[in-house]
């Protein structure tokens, strides 16, 4: 193995990359695993991403083959879907959807063991645009792993942040499963070009860049939200300051 410069920047540009295109999988996660009580969240996220790792590796061994597999983005688009029809189709008001969606046991697993698994299979269908890239971008196997690998701590670091972020303005939810929509929208248009139902493919920074606006818009509205609650609290408590005064002159 010969180590050039060309690899080094290879490297480091596909650490950046994996670090844009996981912004939106970070995200996710981070939702997915606020359902569980706050000291299992770390947890969770620790064996997530430990199978991150060893899922990265494999599909990076195994990527010129899974590419002619069209079936793999039907069912990730499935499944994404799935999620996004659990979220806004089974959970009453936009109050009870703004919470986190509670951890529930899953095909016989524990809570805390069926988190973990759909922490696995999300991370695995975002995973499918970051592989490709990586594989167009080097035919080196080493150079591919190492970048990939590494962005995989990236992402780690971004989804700690993301799990305070979210905890503090909880409409981001609903934005979360609005880009999982998205994504899963995204897989299904790439299946069907790939099999010669549609003709175009949706190019990389117009998905990005959809991402990123979506993301933007729910965190200024989130923001909006929990201003608003702030001060209808504040007016509430002034309230009731007033009242127990007014009572109190009374006696």
């Amino acid at each position: 193995m010969v180590l050039q410069p060309a690899d080094l920047l290879t490297i480091a540009l596909l650490v950046a990359l994996e670090g844009l295109l996981s912004a939106d999988n970070a995200m996710v996660l981070a939702v997915l695993v606020l359902g569980l009580p706050k000291r299992q969240q770390r947890k969770a996220l620790r064996y997530g991403i430990l199978g991150a790792f060893i899922f990265r590796g494999i599909a990076t061994l195994l990527a010129a083959y899974l590419i002619r597999l069209g079936w793999v983005k039907l069912v990730g688009a499935g499944y994404l879907l799935y999620l996004v029809y659990n979220h806004f189709g089974g959970r009453g008001s936009a109050e009870d959807r703004c919470a986190p969606p509670k951890a529930q046991p899953w095909l016989g697993l524990t809570a805390f063991w069926a988190t973990v698994v759909k922490v696995e299979l999300t991370d695995i269908v975002f995973a499918i645009d970051s592989i490709l890239v990586a594989v167009a971008m080097s035919p080196k196997l080493w150079v591919i792993l190492t970048g990939g690998l590494l962005g995989i701590v990236m992402m780690r670091l971004v989804i700690g942040q993301l799990l305070s972020l979210v905890e503090r303005y909880p409409p981001l939810v609903d934005g979360a499963f609005i880009i999982i929509a998205w994504v899963g929208l995204k897989l299904l248009i790439e299946y069907g070009n790939s099999a010669g139902y549609i003709h175009f493919e949706i190019p990389k920074w117009l998905s990005l860049g959809l991402i990123v606006l979506i993301f933007a818009v729910s965190f200024l509205y989130a923001r909006q939200q929990e201003k608003r609650r702030a001060r209808t609290s504040s007016e509430k408590a002034a309230t009731r300051l007033l009242m127990e005064e007014e009572e109190g002159d009374k006696i």
